[in-house]
């Protein structure tokens, strides 16, 4: 009977609770999905006669914000490991160069060991600073920033390196797998494996504890040095792909591709409710994150905004991230 009523009397209580449910809801949560439909239909509805709506220009957006995308996966593990990653830029930069002359010289296959190699380079290096010597990884990643493109504009003189091997351009951006573009095959493949093994593997659980509470996660048995390492290899090593990314869609290496993509795949990650305290990160939010700083740039060019008010838009972006971000 002390059971029957009880629970008759929890059912009874359920509606009168329901506005105390709502605003303990944590909708910081659910912003950027609720920020994305907003800016959608506002650009939909202000730049209707500008093409804003037309499928071209829709899979422009997914396609200008595949980059970003893959890079911002792999600092989703970095920031929910409480740590930051400033180099990817760089690192995408150097790589395409890297990979655009060892095509030229080689061929394909040592092309992409050539840019692979440059991000698991980079990133041990990071990695190991960071873990093993204890340097703070803002301090590390912004000297390997400068690095990176001094190396990159060194060896190539400032000159772009054209890629004229159709193979690699295909299978690296200028190709589409039937009708969806090959950009955005590579995105939804790096979303789709970096959110399984973020949620659902030892190693994601690992890295969430570490950026939660590292003396808690040692406490556990986690080796805490050992996951910051990882995360600073996993983003350099997806920072060169997302530069032969680059190097594939624009046929050639450069080191000026992927500059300042490390502050929008910070905006992209923080957006989309990854913790910047560490704890927490979600990679669909992410996602949704990169998209909406691609709409948004998208919508401010059909609008006739000149490069320097964009710059003025992504800067409020970055601090919309930050006023957003809070500790898990």
């Amino acid at each position: 009977m002390s059971k029957t009523n009880t629970i008759t009397a929890r059912d009874m209580a359920a509606p009168r609770n329901f506005g105390t449910v709502l605003k303990e809801l944590d909708w910081r949560r659910y912003v950027i999905y609720i920020g994305f439909v907003v800016v959608f239909l506002f650009f939909a509805v202000l730049l209707r006669d500008q093409g804003f709506m037309t499928p071209q220009n829709l899979l422009n957006i997914f396609r200008q914000t595949a980059t970003i995308t893959v890079i911002a996966v792999g600092m989703t593990y970095v920031i929910s490991c409480a740590e930051i990653d400033l180099s990817v830029g760089s690192v995408a930069g150097l790589a395409s160069v890297c990979t655009a002359m060892a095509v030229s010289q080689w061929g394909l296959v040592p092309g992409i060991l050539a840019g692979l190699a440059v991000g698991l380079v980079v990133g041990s290096i990071n990695g190991a600073l960071v873990s093993l010597l204890g340097i703070p990884s803002f301090l590390v990643t912004l000297g390997m920033l400068g690095i990176a493109a001094g190396v990159a504009q060194w060896i190539t003189a400032s000159a772009p390196q054209p890629i004229l091997n159709d193979a690699f351009n295909m299978i690296f951006g200028s190709g589409d797998f039937g009708p969806v573009p090959g950009l955005v095959v590579w995105s939804a493949l790096f979303v789709a494996v970096g959110a399984v093994v973020l949620n659902r593997t030892r190693f994601g659980r690992q890295v969430l504890a570490t950026g939660g509470n590292r003396n808690a996660a040692e406490f556990t048995g986690i080796n805490t040095k050992r996951i910051k390492f990882q995360v600073l290899l996993i983003s350099g090593t997806v920072a060169a792909v997302a530069g032969m990314l680059y190097a594939g869609r624009l046929q050639s290496g450069r080191f000026q591709w992927g500059s300042g993509d490390e502050l929008s795949a910070i905006a992209a990650v923080i957006l989309g409710g990854t913790s910047l305290f560490g704890g927490f990160g979600s990679i669909m939010g992410t996602l949704f994150g990169a998209l909406l700083i691609g709409l948004i740039n998208n919508g401010l060019i059909l609008a006739g905004l000149d490069s320097s008010q964009q710059q003025v838009v992504r800067g409020a972006i970055i601090i919309l991230a930050v006023a957003l971000a809070r500790k898990k």
